[in-house]
């Protein structure tokens, strides 16, 4: 199944010893003389790292293969993606044909690239329309590709869906209906499913709010119980351009509270019907339901940190330091609360630099929080480093850019700024907006 987000480009290469040549020849090789049953996908993947005619020709063959084998069929899916984000108009009617597969993840497939080639190919839409009324194909991702085409014919069939049973369904239909007819009467039902049961449906009533430019309701998605590259990925894309503020909400002040994430700002869906202990709190960080896991870091904050600590560091040195959600999560509640015992304080902050330090991506949400957490901490060894994190030549990831220019506006307020490696790195240009605006309060401070 495709992700529908493709902004974050992390995990594109994870076969950096694979050269183009080599992906190539795998995908020219016969079923039978392949290492793994897996090889084509993996190259069909890794082709992504080298766009360009050989690469397009050689997926392009991949699609058009019809052959029943489940290597073959499982590289086409991935051929028909990565054509998509190649942007290559010219596969255009062989991902259409694709819609006429028995297979819905290959259809499901070509409608989100068919949606990234602006296909205006009406027969092709029709093939879409006709998807629409399959209960077996995903008709969420029929949906947004018929919306993103602006295919307007399509618009009864989506309408009569807006009552579906489904979440991901319903709130996806309600988001095309207000796209292609302009009518937004029905997208506050939205809302509700930002607290429905389900982590799934919460996300992607996230993304059926930003498809359809829902800003009206970017009060209710920053308080929705979802991970925060969520929230974050909705306030980029529908705060209003060049505003400081918006629907009774200010810019920088919702920035400082997603780069926090106090879990009472959030609407939980989750409640404890008993005390749990602390072995169950903490177990909860490793859970898929952030609700759950806010709820976990809420309650943990009303206990004593000495009795917390010993169960947290044996968790954290077992597994939280190698799972991505607990290791968020452990970071937060390091900085977020006090009273840590004073034989604790160096093994603290030994954790809170190594998050910082960390090149794993799935671990970068963590970056920011390390950085607010070791401010707070160990403020000898954050001014040792914000000079770095500040700085857009050494750090890549903004969001730590913009919690170093919080952690210098805290230190200001009480007087206590460091006093070198941080002033010169203001005169670096800044390509974030968001990091700038915040860099302007500094400098103006």
């Amino acid at each position: 199944m495709v992700s529908m987000q493709h902004s974050n480009t992390s995990y594109d290469n994870i076969h950096p010893g694979l050269s183009q040549a080599d992906a190539l020849a795998i995908l020219e090789a016969p079923l039978g003389e392949l290492d793994a049953a897996s090889d084509y996908y993996m190259a069909a993947a890794h082709l992504l790292n080298f766009p360009g005619a050989a690469s397009e020709a050689a997926l392009l063959r991949l699609v058009n293969n019809t052959a029943p084998e489940q290597p073959v069929q499982l590289a086409r899916r991935k051929a028909v993606e990565v054509l998509g984000r190649f942007g290559c108009q010219k596969a255009i009617p062989s991902i259409g044909r694709c819609l006429e597969s028995s297979d819905p993840y290959l259809v499901e497939n070509a409608a989100w690239a068919l949606q990234q080639l602006n296909c205006q190919d009406a027969t092709i839409h029709q093939a879409l329309c006709k998807h629409l009324h399959n209960h077996g194909q995903s008709r969420r991702v029929l949906i947004q590709s018929l919306a993103g085409l602006g295919v307007q014919e399509a618009l009864p069939a989506i309408q009569a869906l807006q009552s579906c049973d489904n979440p991901g369904v319903r709130g996806t239909a309600l988001a095309a209906v207000a796209r292609l007819s302009g009518d937004r009467s029905r997208l506050q039902e939205l809302e509700d499913h930002l607290t429905l049961p389900n982590q799934m449906d919460r996300q992607t009533a996230i993304q059926d709010l930003i498809d359809c430019g829902g800003c009206e309701l970017l009060p209710s998605i920053l308080r929705a119980p979802v991970s925060p590259v969520f929230r974050m990925r909705a306030l980029r894309a529908l705060w209003p351009a060049g505003a400081q503020q918006h629907a009774g909400l200010e810019l920088l002040a919702c920035l400082d509270t997603l780069l926090t994430d106090p879990p009472e700002q959030l609407v939980l869906v989750h409640r404890y019907d008993t005390e749990p202990s602390v072995a169950f709190l903490l177990g909860e960080f490793f859970g898929t339901d952030f609700s759950r896991s806010y709820l976990a870091w809420a309650t943990l904050q009303q206990r004593d940190a000495t009795e917390i600590w010993p169960a947290l560091w044996q968790r954290w040195q077992e597994d939280a330091h190698n799972d991505y959600g607990a290791h968020y999560f452990v970071i937060q509640l390091l900085g977020s609360m006090d009273g840590w015992p004073q034989q604790a304080e160096a093994a603290i902050e030994q954790v809170l630099l190594g998050a910082l330090r960390s090149t794993r991506p799935q671990f970068s949400k963590s970056k920011p929080a390390a950085c607010l957490a070791l401010h707070r901490r160990a403020p000898h060894a954050w001014a040792s480093g914000v000079g770095e994190w500040l700085s857009p030549r050494a750090t890549r990831n903004w969001e730590l850019r913009y919690a170093a220019c919080m952690g210098l506006t805290s230190a200001h307020q009480a007087g206590s700024l460091p006093e070198a490696g941080w002033r010169e790195i203001l005169n670096e240009s800044e390509p974030d907006g968001f990091v700038a605006a915040k860099r302007q309060l500094l400098i103006s401070a």
